[in-house]
């Protein structure tokens, strides 16, 4: 399954031409460090990002439906800040050492915990 959630993630940001700088996919959260152009809102990716990755998941994943009752795969929100007053060196040292992160096995630059 979180394969799947990096993969339509990584679909998602291809699709809007947003780069995946660095990320990692925990149990029941997401980092990505993502350089977004500047006439893409970030709301817009995360709201593609959430929304397909949670249809598709419920779709490839049966057993998930009755768990996420109300379909609500994700949480409603969601933290983005812009990096400046913390270097990106910071922003890529704070995910590489996010929990047990292993290796991307892809390009899409989102590990797996």
């Amino acid at each position: 399954m979180k394969n799947r959630v990096r993969d339509v993630t990584a679909q998602v940001a291809e699709e809007m031409g947003i780069k995946i700088e660095n990320g990692v996919l925990s149990s029941d959260h997401i980092h990505v460090f993502v350089n977004v152009p500047p006439h893409i809102k970030i709301s817009d990716f995360v709201q593609k990002a959430k929304g397909r990755s949670s249809k598709r998941i419920q779709e490839e994943f049966p057993e998930l439906r009755k768990k996420y009752w109300g379909r609500h795969f994700w949480a409603r929100g969601y933290f983005s800040s812009t990096s400046g007053n913390v270097t990106d060196d910071m922003i890529n040292e704070y995910i590489n050492n996010h929990s047990d992160a292993n290796e991307p096995k892809s390009a899409t630059n989102i590990r797996l915990e």
